[in-house]
């Protein structure tokens, strides 16, 4: 894209995000590392979001020393009101420890006494530091003309066509510094870190879609799309199944087709064992059984009376019958 139009769509820009936005200006009494640790904390997220949790990064904790030696994730839970709590812990944790590790100390103020340059290169060497970290610094803190850019910005400034997708890889917005002067680098800045803020937290918002349409009507193309789910084709009428003719019910199999069905297959190997494992099992059933038999007793028959011994048993009744017919008899006689 050439410079004239970059430069115009720039411009054009800043006239349209101030009706929206109101810019605010870094608090110039802060410290070089208090710039850096704000940076952290406002890259993704509102100015007041970003207020709210670095003062109450100083009540809480007692020094810097104490947010570095704590947990991510107890930081993000004092950082909660951001975007982006766990990212900017992250952050923030990881300058105070490379800043430590660098001058066993909490004092970078004699960077502003250097050359720009040579200062920018020494921020640059902390690990953990965003590029929209040093800009920051650099502009609040070292007094040069950067305008900090987060990965919101970065993308609505794709949408607006001032970068090409190859450009935005690189992190670097060709030209912007002579587009924008100085004396209004804080202001821009400010107001460009909303919108990369609003657009990077809700990119279909319709107040930011509206906004980028004001800069540039021609963006709208280039809008993020919401990926749409694909239409599943209507399930067509089910048709009425035809009648069809009753298949022949399959001939019922007895014991004797079985045999021969299973004598006509090939037996198996598996098969031949299992057969003599059951030969075997059978015979020897059968030995048990018969030595069961033999050691059995015989059962014992009564045997049957002979004819004297029934006559004798017949006069033993006849006596007794007798007996008691003398006894009534003699019963029944009346006294003299």
């Amino acid at each position: 894209m050439a410079t004239v139009n970059r430069a115009a769509i720039l411009t054009k820009a800043h006239k349209v995000l101030k009706k929206h936005y109101q810019p605010f200006a870094p608090d110039a009494q802060r410290p070089l590392l208090e710039h850096l640790l704000f940076a952290c904390c406002l890259e993704n997220s509102s100015c007041e979001a970003a207020e709210t949790v670095f003062t109450r990064l100083q009540k809480d904790y007692f020094d810097l020393n104490e947010v570095r030696v704590t947990t991510v994730r107890e930081l993000a839970e004092v950082m909660k009101p951001l975007n982006d709590p766990e990212e900017s812990a992250m952050r923030l944790k990881n300058t105070l420890q490379s800043v430590f590790e660098t001058i066993y100390a909490f004092d970078i103020e004699p960077l502003k006494k250097q050359n720009i340059g040579q200062a920018i290169k020494t921020l640059q060497g902390y690990s953990g530091v965003s590029p929209f970290v040093i800009a920051y610094a650099t502009q609040a803190g070292l007094g040069g003309h950067s305008i900090p850019l987060n990965e919101g910005g970065m993308r609505a400034l794709v949408v607006l066509g001032v970068l090409s997708e190859a450009e935005a890889k690189k992190g670097k917005v060709p030209g912007m510094e002579r587009a924008i002067p100085k004396s209004k680098g804080i202001e821009f800045g400010s107001l460009l870190q909303q919108l990369g803020a609003a657009f990077g937290a809700s990119p279909f918002s319709p107040a930011v879609r509206k906004i980028l349409l004001e800069i540039a009507p021609d963006c709208k193309e280039r809008m993020p799309k919401r990926a749409t789910k694909k239409k599943e084709p209507a399930p067509e009428l089910a048709a009425k199944p035809k009648k069809t003719k009753k298949a022949a019910a399959p001939a019922k199999s007895t014991p004797k087709t079985a045999k021969k069905k299973a004598a006509s297959k090939p037996a198996s190997a598996a098969t031949k064992k299992a057969k003599a494992t059951k030969k075997k099992a059978v015979a020897k059933k059968k030995a048990v059984a018969k030595k069961k038999a033999v050691v059995k007793k015989k059962p014992t028959t009564k045997k049957k009376p002979t004819a004297t011994k029934k006559v004798a048993k017949k006069k033993a009744v006849k006596k007794k019958v007798a007996k008691k017919s003398s006894t009534k008899r003699l019963g029944k006689r009346k006294p003299k």
